[in-house]
């Protein structure tokens, strides 16, 4: 029995007599309104445990011998599939013209509103070029491909270009242009480098899959042209990234910062318009990592949270009661008198 008696002692919470116990319309106030705070706050912590957030970590990238993936979507409003052509060449000496393997070109009717193009005079000096072809010298080929590029100008042809280029790690640039055309086919079909109108929509760039938070950031460019042309050039900065889910897959990437320039024709240039993307590779490799909250962290939370709405609510009923009683006693004293 002294035993028993020894360990009741300890007991933190003893037990009141029911009869004792006095429960008030203000006391169930204060209990629902504490037990509604304490289920937000519940789901408040359980929302919070079970998000995940992200780590980033940096280290030196020791890739070697794999390939950049570069994904691309593009518009030229203003120049047919026939002239677009996508080359690319690295610091490596690899230099490839007019790439098909995984590229592919669709055929665009655009509204031409106020994009630039031939005028009439010019269109004019294109038919008195037609019947002069032949006497140049241009082969039926060259002829039938300047005849077909001219009607699909004055058609308001444009092209959209999309695919993958797999190029090697190393720093480089690929650009979409008319440089796949020769010189002179160029010259008979457009009238001159001024005349060529690179106008363009960047849809999606970008150099490897996407990953949850990723911005590219020239998805959704436009860059119109009016009664001018030039060559733009983006220069890019990628950043080797690997994205590792809480799952533990990884997923290998890139992400990248960019600057624009643009540089505009004149009549006495000797280049063509074009718009370049020059890349170079930054050798520090972004980890990012995600990650969830312990249980015991969420437990500590949740019992802190809860057990201090639980106290406060506790207090303000003990207020409430002594305020009640003694607004009310003065006037029952008042009666009996």
């Amino acid at each position: 029995m002294g035993m028993k008696q020894a360990i009741k002692s300890l007991d933190a919470f003893p037990r009141t007599e029911d009869h004792l116990l006095q429960k008030t319309q203000s006391g169930a106030l204060v209990s629902i309104v504490g037990l509604a705070i304490m289920a937000t706050l519940f789901f408040h912590e359980l929302t919070y445990y079970l998000t995940t957030y992200t780590v980033h970590q940096m280290s030196v990238d020791l890739k070697r011998g794999e390939t950049l993936p570069i994904h691309i979507n593009m518009t030229f409003p203003s120049l047919p599939c026939d002239v677009l052509s996508v080359d690319a060449i690295d610091m490596s000496g690899k230099h490839e013209v007019d790439l098909d393997t995984n590229i592919w070109k669709i055929i665009e009717l655009i509204n031409k509103l106020n994009w630039i193009g031939a005028k009439d005079d010019e269109k004019e000096n294109h038919d008195d070029a037609d019947k002069k072809l032949h006497a140049l010298g241009f082969d039926q080929e060259a002829e039938n491909m300047i005849k077909k590029v001219k009607q699909a100008l004055a058609n308001g042809e444009g092209c959209r270009v999309y695919g993958v280029l797999d190029v090697q790690r190393v720093a480089g640039n690929f650009h979409l242009s008319v440089h796949g055309l020769n010189i002179y086919v160029a010259q008979m079909i457009f009238g001159g480098a001024t005349h060529v109108n690179v106008s363009h929509m960047i849809h999606d760039l970008s150099f490897g899959p996407k990953y949850p938070g990723l911005h590219n950031p020239l998805d959704g460019t436009v860059r119109v042209l009016h009664d001018t042309s030039g060559t733009f050039k983006y220069y890019i900065k990628i950043v080797p990234t690997e994205y590792r889910y809480i799952s533990k897959e990884v997923l290998p990437t890139n992400q990248f910062s960019v600057s624009e320039y643009f540089s505009p024709m004149n009549e006495f240039g000797r280049t063509w318009p074009a718009v370049y993307f020059l890349y170079d590779l930054s050798p520090i490799t972004v980890t990012i990592k995600e990650e969830r909250r312990s249980f015991l962290h969420f437990l500590t939370r949740l019992c802190a949270v809860l057990g201090g709405t639980f106290a406060l609510t506790g207090m303000l009923d003990s207020w409430m009661y002594r305020l009640l009683e003694g607004l009310t006693k003065p006037r029952a004293r008042g009666v009996y008198r």
